[in-house]
């Protein structure tokens, strides 16, 4: 009995050492696996990801484009005409339609499924009307769905334009700043049906002015009238 307790004994330390060893070869193995995975194996792909909140409503959505959300204001088109359609022209919701409501990105909704941050290729249009041309970069809007601030980068006729705009809270353009390749480069200040700009256009019609030929100065309308106008353009060399 003594002989075969000590035999038992042996082979449970061999069965120990024996599983000992395994241990650190299949933890070797995992390690060296681990370190010579590729790149590829290590990057998530999806085509969509929705974040909610504590209550189960959609608050970040990402993708290319993005998913859609049954919370989201914006693609709803009963909610749009219950919301803004009171104030807006009779012709609203058709116009509303040809909206583009998507983006490559990232979009932030609150809680009652207003668009507050938009960040992508393009970013949404405003919900009161189509951008004149698709905007990369980034759009805040107020917690009533009017977009208030912007910065972007469109092309329009062919030609690049930067531009950064604060908007009233109509979702209307108040200032804005605006870098065009070859065209306007200023600073537009508006309200209601008056405007101040400041800065040079090859022709002041980029800018809905009546008169001709290039301009670098300031110039004030109200309406269609203008009330002011200094262009440098068009004076003659300072006298030393």
């Amino acid at each position: 009995m003594q002989q075969r307790i000590e035999k038992l004994e042996k082979q449970v330390k061999w069965l120990g050492a024996c599983v000992l060893i395994l241990a650190t070869v299949v933890v070797s193995l995992i390690t060296l696996a681990a370190k010579s995975e590729p790149d590829s194996a290590k990057v998530l792909r999806a085509r969509g990801l929705i974040i909610e909140d504590d209550q189960g409503r959609e608050r970040i959505l990402i993708g290319a484009p993005i998913p859609a959300a049954k919370n989201r204001v914006r693609t709803d088109l009963e909610r749009v005409k219950a919301i803004w359609g009171k104030q807006m022209p009779p012709v609203y919701a058709d116009l509303y339609k040809t909206y583009d409501n998507t983006t490559n990105g990232i979009l932030v909704l609150d809680a009652n499924g207003f668009d507050r941050i938009a960040i992508g290729d393009p970013v949404p249009d405003p919900n009161v009307g189509k951008r004149i041309g698709a905007s990369t970069g980034f759009a805040v809007n107020d917690e009533k769905g009017f977009e208030r601030f912007g910065y972007g980068l469109l092309t329009v006729g062919g030609r690049h334009r930067v531009t950064l705009g604060l908007d009233n809270e109509n979702g209307q353009d108040a200032a804005g700043l605006i870098v065009q390749d070859g065209g306007m480069t200023g600073l537009m200040l508006s309200n209601a049906d008056r405007d101040i700009y400041f800065g040079n256009a090859p022709n002041l019609g980029e800018i809905q002015n009546t008169s001709e030929g290039p301009f670098y100065g300031l110039t004030i309308r109200q309406g269609k009238e203008v009330k002011y106008e200094m262009n440098f353009a068009n004076s003659k060399p300072a006298q030393k």
